[in-house]
């Protein structure tokens, strides 16, 4: 019998026609990725993102978790701090956006397809705000993750190793590097799974 863990997904990059209709303003001007040394003041830089956005959604961000490379100590990263916020229905735009908009985000993609994801970009510090509704099971994905990667030194150092060689071939659009990180990623999630003794996996091999 198979089992499969109830935070699998298949391994299936968005299309460039998927990631242009994602874009809430359109095309958008060159954006060279960079990947940067771990930074200490990373942490910090979440919690100032994080204030604000308690600050401008109360207690509608049900939660706000720091997720992505620069959650990890040790791991080079892009220079953007990445946040997921959890509300209670990320479709409903009404409910928070013109608040983030005020606290001075900039709302950059749209995926209803995907969870109602929703992602808005601040700029001081820098970071891309995931907002999904509360019990999305991209949020339990990013944390499984983080606390991986958190503890496994070979997988945090495998990733760090393609990110730099990703960035040193000189993407200028983060969609594009994110799909070709995809296959080790996908990777790394199947060791989280099979090592999951709470929810029994059998391997999907991309």
């Amino acid at each position: 019998m198979s089992d499969t863990h109830p935070l699998w997904r298949p391994y299936d990059p968005p299309s460039d026609e998927e990631v242009a209709a994602a874009r809430v303003d359109g095309p958008r001007l060159p954006e060279l990725v960079e990947v940067v040394a771990p930074d200490p003041t990373w942490p910090d830089q979440f919690e100032q993102v994080r204030a604000t956005i308690k600050g401008a959604l109360g207690e509608r961000a049900l939660h706000v978790e720091h997720v992505g490379s620069t959650s990890v100590p040790g791991l080079w990263a892009k220079p953007f701090v990445d946040v997921d916020v959890a509300v209670a229905d990320s479709a409903d735009e009404a409910a928070y956006v013109p608040e983030l908009q005020a606290a001075g985000f900039v709302l950059r993609v749209r995926e209803p397809d995907w969870e109602e994801h929703r992602m808005v970009r601040g700029s001081d510090p820098m970071s891309n705000v995931h907002i999904f509704s509360s019990g999305s099971r991209e949020c339990g994905r990013t944390l499984a993750f983080r606390d991986w990667l958190r503890k496994h030194s070979d997988d945090r150092d495998a990733y760090a190793r393609l990110k730099r060689d990703l960035a040193a071939q000189g993407f200028t659009d983060p969609m594009h590097y994110n799909n070709a990180k995809a296959g080790l990623i996908y990777d790394i999630y199947e060791r989280i799974f099979a090592a999951d003794p709470d929810h029994p996996h059998t391997p999907r091999p991309r």
